[in-house]
């Protein structure tokens, strides 16, 4: 291996200490005869033999002697003219320029190489910590997480400005409610927007507080207010929302309203007892608690009692083209045909067949032979359980506003009879109606209905008016029966003797001459029986039912004057019962007719209030669905029902907001 010579000298560059020396030794040899001299320069640098440091050995493959490489390393300036190397043996040479750190070069070579040096290994040490950064996987999530922290900081900051907003507007917004509540109570006798501002500013928002408006008729007034408060928020800013404003508005009203109500009470014989005492409890203060402080005169009640019909009285039967009259002035029943359920008002020309005065509920005997029409278990109708019972008490009582008439009208109320919810819920909805308008005055101007009680039943869409039914049962409704017209009213074929008072009955089936049946006697004769001189009388189906049962008739009169046998005699016992009498609808339908009626009060405007009053689960299902809402349905136990009460007189006139 070659060693680099003890003698070895480094010439310096142009203008260094060394450069001078020589050109004063040599004048005559410029730098450039001293670039292309083949010797080595004058004033060596001598060097230690322990500084001597072996040179690695060139590999041919790098020597090139092409003219001129040399000029394009670092060393030109500073290494003799030798043979020329190619690029790449200086290239090596400058890569493993650090063998020649020991040689101690003056200042002039060795500062620009280890500038040089530096450079490369800062560009080596950078490009190697970028690959070791490009490949490196740890703390990848830092700056994700850096991220999601400045997104949560960012949404945190929106959320304290949200609550400040909202603190602010619930503020804003309840001294305003509180505020237009006192201003719009009827009881206060000061000026509406005086006493609204002064509220407000009391709490220190009059600022804040935009407009007032004050509305004022004979029976009503409504105030209305608005405001707005800047809540300055303090980090929205950040994503160009300067102004956050938190507004508010309360629109409060009271109102006398002129208000009609229309009690419909079931009076069925489950009423009986506690129950009825209860009812009549509860109706009376409910009475008193709406009327006593009415002294303007805006609130009529009236009265619907029912059970399996409704007694209208002969006031207002006679209002109603009534056919089919059997006479008894306190029986005042007429039978609504099923499709007189589709509109709300009732026509007054529609011929109403009145219920016939009958007992066609108990049942006589039908084992035995003949039994005497004056006989109270088997023959006499009992009335107390009839359809339409005879009654002063249960009837309808018009719209009123004397609260001794109507609690007194409350506490004669008897139960008895089957449940037609439907009925009382269509006459008391009828009673609404402004078709009813021109019967009203015609009753007014007769004295039934108070003076006071003009323009009555007042439309649907007026504004100043309510209206409003208070539904109670305390059961569902059952299927009841009723005598078919043509058994109602005029002549039958049935005779009585004016002496002893036997009946017979003429059936024109049987072969003459002996058509007439005479059950006392179980015979047939030519005639009618009379056991005097005196001819019977012929008599008709009202007098026939105001006498006797409808099963003793069908019994006596059909199956033992018809029939050879006992399956004979019942089988014509059956006829003349299904030719007699009918029923008037089932529950089912008993149901949808209620829901239709129902139905058209909501749309009408009309408030339902509904008391299921210890009723099965039918009867509050149908109650429940006849309420205006969940809100005004009630299911009442015991003395529940007087809370019921309280509750819907509570809610008929208030102080209210609404907005």
């Amino acid at each position: 291996m070659p060693f680099i010579r003890h003698d070895a000298v480094c010439v310096c560059p142009s203008g260094s200490p060394s450069s001078l020396q020589n050109q004063q030794r040599n004048p005559g040899k410029t730098a450039e005869n001293l670039a292309h001299s083949d010797s080595i320069p004058h004033n060596p640098v001598k060097l230690h033999p322990s500084m001597v440091t072996p040179i690695p050995a060139v590999p041919k493959t790098m020597i090139s002697y092409r003219k001129d490489s040399f000029h394009q390393t670092p060393f030109a300036p500073i290494l003799p003219r030798l043979p020329q190397f190619r690029l790449n043996f200086w290239a090596a040479l400058w890569r493993k320029s650090d063998v020649f750190w020991p040689l101690r070069w003056p200042d002039c070579v060795r500062e620009p190489v280890m500038a040089i040096r530096n450079l490369a290994s800062a560009r080596r040490r950078l490009s190697g910590s970028v690959r070791v950064y490009r490949r490196e996987e740890s703390g990848s999530l830092i700056v994700f997480a850096l991220f999601l922290f400045l997104l949560m900081a960012m949404m945190g900051g929106f959320a304290i400005d949200l609550m400040r907003y909202e603190q602010t507007r619930t503020a804003l917004q309840n001294t305003l409610d509180r505020c237009a509540l006192m201003a719009a109570s009827l009881t206060q006798r000061l000026n509406a927007d005086d006493v609204l501002r002064d509220c407000v500013a009391k709490v220190g928002l009059l600022d804040q507080l935009e407009d007032v408006t004050v509305l004022e008729g004979l029976n009503f007034r409504t105030v209305q207010a608005t405001g707005r408060v800047d809540t300055d928020p303090i980090f929205m800013p950040m994503i160009g929302i300067q102004e956050f404003y938190a507004a508010g508005a309360a629109i409060a009203e009271q109102r006398t309203t002129n208000v009609e109500i229309v009690l419909v009470l079931d009076v069925s014989g489950s009423m009986s007892g506690a129950k009825l005492a209860n009812l009549k409890t509860a109706a009376a203060e409910f009475v008193n608690t709406v009327l006593s402080q009415d002294a303007e005169h805006r609130i009529s009640v009236a009265i619907v009692p029912y059970n399996a019909q409704v007694n209208l009285g002969p006031v207002l039967r006679a209002k109603y083209n009534a056919v089919n009259q059997h006479g008894v002035a306190s029986v005042n029943c007429v039978e609504l045909p099923t499709d007189s359920f589709a509109s709300s008002s009732l026509s007054r020309t529609l011929a109403l067949p009145m219920m016939a005065y009958a007992d066609i509920a108990y049942a006589t005997n039908t084992t035995n032979g003949f039994v005497s029409p004056t006989d109270s278990t088997y023959a006499r109708p009992n009335y107390g359980s009839a359809f339409c019972p005879p009654s002063t008490g249960n009837i309808v009582r018009l719209p009123g506003q004397n609260i001794a008439a109507l609690q007194s009208q409350i506490n004669a109320l008897q139960a008895g009879g089957n449940t037609s919810i439907m009925y009382g819920m269509k006459w008391g909805l009828s009673l609404l109606d402004p078709a009813a308008r021109p019967m009203f005055t015609e009753l007014r101007l007769a004295g039934h209905i108070p003076a006071t009680l003009a323009d009555r039943p007042f439309d649907y869409t007026d504004r100043e008016a309510l209206k409003l039914i208070v539904l109670m049962t305390d059961g569902e409704h059952v299927a009841h029966n009723r005598i078919n017209d043509a058994y109602k009213t005029g002549p039958s074929p049935i005779f009585r003797s004016t002496g002893d008072g036997n009946y017979s009955i003429f059936h024109a089936t049987r072969p003459a001459p002996n058509q007439y049946w005479v059950p006392h006697r179980s015979t047939w004769q030519a005639t009618p029986w009379s056991n005097t001189a005196t001819p019977a009388v012929r008599q008709s189906w009202e007098g026939i039912w105001a006498n006797l049962k409808l099963t003793y008739v069908a019994w006596q009169f059909y199956g033992r004057a018809l029939g050879t046998s006992s399956s004979t005699r019942t089988a014509a016992y059956n006829t003349a019962m299904a030719a007699m009498q009918s029923t008037y609808a089932a529950a089912g339908t008993m149901n949808s007719l209620l829901q239709q009626s129902c139905a058209q009060a909501k749309a009408s405007n009309v408030v339902v209030y509904g008391i299921a009053f210890e009723a099965p689960a039918n009867g509050q299902t149908q109650i429940r669905n006849c309420a205006t809402s969940p809100a005004h349905y009630f299911n009442a136990q015991g003395l529940q029902i007087q809370t019921a009460f309280r509750s819907i007189a509570s809610n008929l006139s208030q102080l209210k907001l609404t907005q």
